[in-house]
C-alpha cells in the first residue's frame, strides 16, 4: 500500500461557536469538528484527493472515539493514530467575531498526542510515501519530541520531501526562546518550511518575546527577519521558505530566487484553519508536479476559500471548489 503524505503532530476536538459575532461568554451553541494544525492538513489534503496518514495520539476516551470516527469519515488513514491509555484527547474552543477576532481556548493538560513515542514512529511507512509534514509544535513537549525527531530523521534518510509548518502555539512551550532554539536544530532535516512572519521571527530572531506574546513584527523586526530568512536558504539549511502574508499572498524564497505570489481579496468570516488549508493545497499541488508559483497560487485559493466559511476542517474546500474559485479570480 502506498500513501501520499504523513502528517505529524497534535489533534483536537474543536468546538466552533455557532453564534457568529457573539463574545465567547454569550455563545449558546457549538459546532463540533476535528482540528490541530497537522491533523487539519491531513483532512484538507484528503479532501483534495491525497491518501494521507495522520500520525497523532488520542486518549481512551469518548473524545478519542469522536476524533477517530471523524477522521475516517474524512478519508484520512487512521491506522497510525495511537490510543494512549489513561490520557485525554485534547479540546479547543473558538468564538467567531469577524473580521479579525477569533479567541481560542485550548484544553491541553497532558494531552494524549504529546505521548507519541519513537516506537510509534518506527511503524510509519516512510519507504512508501513521498512527503511528510511536521508540525513545529510537535517538538514542544513530552515524548512526542523524540517521536517527531525520529520522523524527521527517517524521512531524511529515505529521501522523502519534508515540509514543516512552524505552527507556533506559545502555550505549548516552556518559554519563548525555546521555540527557536529547538526548531533551528530540526531545520537541517527539512526541505520546505512554511510559516507566517510572526512564526518565522519567533523561530529565527534572537529576541522573540514580543512576537511570542502576540505582537506583530515591527519595521526593525522585518529587517531582521529578511536577513535571517535569506541566510537559511543561502546557507542551504532549507531548500524553500514559504512565507505566508495573509491577504497579500506568499513569498517564496530559495538560495537564488524570490517570488511573490499574490493572494485573493475576500471577506473573512473565520480565519481559523486558513493556514492549514493553504498547506494542504501546497502539498497537493507539489505532489502533482506543479511548479512553486502555481502551487502557491492554488494554496492561496484554498486559504481564501476557507476564511469565507464558518468552521475549520468541516469546511475545507474540495479540488473542484478550488478550481471553480480560481477560474473566477483570474486563474492559476
Amino acid at each position: 500500500m502506498s500513501y501520499d503524505l504523513i502528517t505529524v503532530g497534535r489533534v483536537t476536538m474543536d468546538l466552533h461557536a455557532q453564534n457568529i459575532g457573539a463574545p465567547f461568554e454569550e455563545v449558546v451553541g457549538f459546532d463540533t469538528m476535528v482540528g490541530g494544525s497537522p491533523t487539519n492538513v491531513a483532512i484538507g489534503s484528503a479532501r483534495l484527493g491525497l491518501r494521507t496518514i495522520a500520525f497523532t495520539g488520542v486518549g481512551d476516551d469518548l473524545v478519542g472515539d469522536f476524533v477517530l470516527r471523524y477522521l475516517r469519515d474524512a478519508g484520512v488513514v487512521t491506522d497510525f493514530v495511537r490510543r494512549k491509555p489513561g490520557k485525554r484527547t485534547s479540546l479547543a474552543m473558538v468564538a467567531v467575531m469577524p473580521p479579525d477576532r477569533f479567541p481560542l481556548s485550548f484544553y491541553r493538560e497532558d494531552p494524549a498526542d504529546i505521548h507519541l513515542t519513537v516506537e510509534d514512529a518506527a511503524a510509519l511507512p516512510f519507504d512508501a510515501v513521498p512527503a511528510v509534514l511536521l508540525s513545529g509544535n510537535a517538538f514542544s513537549r513530552g515524548t512526542c519530541i523524540d517521536a517527531a525527531h525520529a520522523c524527521a530523521k527517517a524521512a531524511d534518510r529515505e529521501g522523502v520531501t519534508t515540509f514543516m509548518d512552524l505552527d507556533m502555539r506559545p502555550t505549548e512551550w516552556s518559554e519563548p526562546r525555546a521555540y527557536g532554539e529547538v526548531l533551528r536544530t530540526v531545520l537541517p532535516l527539512v526541505d520546505v518550511v512554511v510559516g507566517t512572519e510572526e512564526e518565522f521571527y519567533a523561530a529565527l530572531a534572537p529576541e522573540p518575546e514580543a512576537v511570542f506574546a502576540g505582537q506583530a513584527v515591527d519595521d526593525a523586526g522585518h529587517a531582521v527577519l529578511e536577513e535571517r530568512l535569506a541566510a537559511i536558504v543561502a546557507e542551504g539549511v532549507v531548500e524553500m521558505v514559504v512565507l505566508k502574508r495573509g491577504p497579500r499572498g506568499v513569498t517564496l524564497l530559495t538560495s537564488n530566487e524570490r517570488t511573490d505570489v499574490p493572494g485573493f481579496a475576500v471577506d473573512a468570516v473565520n480565519t481559523v484553519g486558513a493556514g492549514d488549508a493553504f498547506a494542504a493545497g501546497l502539498i497537493r499541488s507539489r505532489h502533482l508536479g506543479w511548479d512553486w508559483p502555481r502551487a502557491a497560487r492554488f494554496a492561496n485559493a484554498c486559504g481564501a476559500i476557507q476564511v469565507t466559511r464558518h468552521g475549520c476542517s468541516a469546511s475545507f474546500p474540495s479540488e473542484a471548489e478550488v478550481h471553480a474559485f480560481v477560474d473566477t479570480h483570474g486563474g492559476l
